[in-house]
């Protein structure tokens, strides 16, 4: 089991309101995760792509126009 980091306070991306953001250096992961509105980016920290992402309040539509 990969040990979690002190969380940090950042402001949800989407839907503003207080999350957590993780840093986890043994795989250089940073994940970032809201309580309120269940939203989840999983990135690598190193390059910044996406490993996991779950927002269900962020619909394809809305973000392709």
């Amino acid at each position: 089991m990969i040990p979690i980091s002190t969380p940090h306070t950042v402001r949800c991306p989407n839907c503003g309101r207080l999350g957590e953001r993780h840093y986890l250096a043994e795989s250089k992961i940073l994940r970032t995760q809201c309580h309120h509105c269940d939203y989840l980016m999983v990135t690598c920290a190193t390059t910044g792509r996406v490993i996991e992402a779950y927002s269900p309040g962020l619909y394809a539509q809305a973000i392709v126009r």
